[in-house]
Order: structure tokens, then sequence, then C-alpha cells
């Protein structure tokens, strides 16, 4: 699987738009500000394929990334407080319906931000993916921010956090490209295996 022949496929703002499912898809999910589209950039070695944005809350669609036969999925961030009451609503009605339909669905990459504990948002979203029995890695994203004492300590303080085990987590920097090669294998490898 050559990352690097990924190309933007399409974005989908309502349900409606959303294209059929017809080859294995990888979703990204993410708080506002998590380091989404750094990470995609990072996993595809380009600079500016998924729009990097100074502002929180910018993405409002659910992009598509056409990866060798296989899709990469960009959800809109969540929990961004300053976006309106109905556009929250759209995002959540545009994330229920992608979720809701029949997909490929290999796995989701769940991100969450290093320095902090999980918010309630990142608790919901990930209780609704367990609920649902989606093969699922949590992301710890920005660890090259972490000096190495607070890095132990975040590190040891996200399972009991997240009541996941450590083996389902993975911290990456899209600075340094820590956990980028563990990343691609993982995705590469779902992507190969046939459902069940």
């Amino acid at each position: 699987m050559k990352f690097e022949n990924a190309y933007f496929e399409g974005a989908a703002g309502t349900s409606a738009q959303l294209p059929e499912s017809t080859m294995p898809e990888v979703v990204f999910a993410g708080r506002s500000n998590v380091g989404k589209s750094s990470l995609i950039n990072k996993i595809l070695n380009r600079k500016s394929l998924a729009r990097v944005s100074s502002q929180p809350g910018k993405t409002a669609t659910i992009n598509f990334y056409n990866l060798d036969g296989a899709r990469l999925v960009d959800l809109p961030g969540y929990g961004f407080a300053k976006v309106s009451a109905d556009e929250k609503k759209r995002w959540a009605e545009l994330i229920d319906g992608y979720f809701e339909q029949e997909r490929d669905l290999r796995l989701v990459v769940l991100l969450i931000d290093s320095r902090h504990a999980p918010s309630k948002d990142d608790l919901t979203m990930l209780n609704y993916l367990i609920e649902c029995e989606f093969p699922m890695i949590i992301v710890l994203t920005k660890i090259d921010k972490l000096k190495q004492t607070e890095r132990k300590k975040r590190l040891a303080a996200f399972p009991d956090e997240l009541d996941v085990d450590a083996e389902h987590m993975m911290p990456f920097s899209a600075e340094t490209g820590e956990g980028a090669e563990q990343l691609r294998a993982l995705i590469a490898e779902c992507m190969s295996d046939e459902e069940e």
C-alpha cells in the first residue's frame, strides 16, 4: 500500500451526500484541534493534502481520501464550543449518518491529546465506539510536547482514565514522526484483512 499515492476524493456536508461504501475504510475521529489533519498528512507523507487549520472547528465536512483502493475518512472535530447549536446538530446528523450506514469499516482511529486527561466528549465518543463494537485504536497525539516525566505520567494515567488496555493506545507525534510507521502498518494490515 503506497500511502503517498493518496488523493482527496470528496467531501460530504450532510448524510445524504455520503458516497456509497465500495471499499474498506479507516476512520479518523477526535476533538477539534487534536491534530487530525497533521496526523493524516504525516502518515501519507504529504505536506498539505488534509488542510491544517489554526482555527478549531473549521472542518465541517466528512472528507474522503482514496488510498490504493481503500478510503481514509476524516470526520469533523467534535467539542468545539464556539460553533452554533444548528451547526453542532448538523455535525451530529452527519457523523451519526456515517456510522449508521452499512460501511466496510475496518478501523476507527480515535485521536486524544496526550497532554490532557480525556474530555467528556472524548469519553462519549469512546463509549459510542465500544458500544458499536467498532475495531479501534486510540492515538495519543502531540506526545512530543511533553517532557519525559510528564509523558510517563500521562501514559500511565490514560488506561485508567479511558478504561482501556494500554495495548490499544499508541503515542504519536506529527512533528517527530513517532508512531507514524506503526500506524501505517496497522492501517495496511486492516485494509488487507478480508471481512470475516
